[in-house]
């Protein structure tokens, strides 16, 4: 196996999981793509519900003594995921922090994405895309389309634009067996001015703010999916009281702000109450901060699932 992820001959390695599914979510039995809701909800049963995130960021890559360059970059994705990837549900790369190194910054992506999925993490691309027609469509092929540089298990993406905007994205997502994870009632607080304004239309005693209306329309896509749909929300876990939103959506609530940003895995159940197990907590900075050491990466990563998995059990 080359440096790159190829092999001798040419053709990219996918790797194959434990499970016996392949990584693309293509069953072995051929009967086509297994949805992202199913292979997430068994990789969160079988090794806690935790998403890392990658976030090679320039403070951090000098608290781990690395230069902020491709070298150090490289060293630190590759470290993580070495640590990580097999033994963790989700890991999920900031593209941001690449693509600031541009195409020596997007290469190391496209390797870290490839290594993680063949040591069996789902990855969810957090790359916040959003738009309009052919770009939206151009956005999900990139990340969505099985064969691409970047495909990944799932996408984050921004519905601001309207949420029809995301069509060419839920429709290649269906295809594909990905999945999508739609900023909803985000943690920051620059977010409120959007997610909580009323819908225009809305009157009577109980109007929707439009994070209400995304959650909504989540909820549609999901419908009749079992064990879970594969069209997730972000929701943060250090927003407090969520009862007056119906968070049922019967997908995946990816929920940003445990560890460093204050939130703890014992909050999970009062903030998201019924939904609680089909919530994909992130931790990035309270794992990330242990490293570059890999046993201390690898104990704060079971450390955090573990109580996770305590929290959801007690709900």
């Amino acid at each position: 196996m080359s440096h790159d992820g190829m092999s001798h001959d040419g053709t990219s390695h996918g790797g194959t999981s434990h499970d016996g599914t392949s990584h693309s979510g293509t069953s072995h039995g051929g009967i086509g793509p297994e949805p992202f809701g199913a292979r997430l909800r068994r990789a969160m049963d079988e090794r806690g519900p935790l998403c890392v995130g990658i976030d090679p960021h320039a403070s951090l890559l000098a608290d781990w003594g690395l230069d902020d360059d491709i070298a150090g970059l490289e060293r630190f994705s590759r470290t993580v995921v070495e640590a990580l990837a097999d033994r963790v549900a989700v890991l999920k790369p900031q593209s941001a922090f690449f693509e600031r190194f541009g195409s020596r910054g997007v290469a190391v992506l496209e390797r870290s994405v490839e290594e993680a999925r063949a040591a069996g993490a789902l990855v969810v691309m957090d790359a916040k895309r959003g738009d309009i027609g052919s770009t939206m469509a151009a956005y999900a092929a990139a990340f969505l389309e099985e064969g691409a540089p970047l495909f990944s298990d799932a996408l984050t993406v921004s519905p601001y634009l309207g949420y029809g905007a995301l069509e060419p994205a839920v429709d290649l997502a269906r295809k594909s067996g990905s999945g999508l994870f739609v900023l909803a009632l985000t943690s920051n607080p620059e977010g409120a001015e959007v997610q909580h304004a009323v819908r225009p239309g809305d009157t009577g005693t109980a109007p929707r703010n439009v994070g209400a209306v995304m959650l909504e329309h989540l909820a549609e896509e999901n419908a009749g999916q079992t064990p879970m749909g594969s069209f997730g929300a972000v929701v943060g876990a250090t927003l407090g009281d969520l009862s007056s939103y119906d968070l049922g959506i019967n997908g995946p609530l990816l929920a940003p702000g445990i560890g460093a940003q204050g939130a703890t895995p014992a909050d999970l159940p009062r903030v998201f109450g019924a939904a609680v197990r089909h919530v994909v907590p992130n931790v990035s900075r309270g794992i990330l901060r242990h490293g570059p050491d890999t046993g201390a990466l690898r104990a704060s990563s079971d450390r955090f699932a573990e109580e996770i998995r305590a929290a959801v059990d007690a709900a």
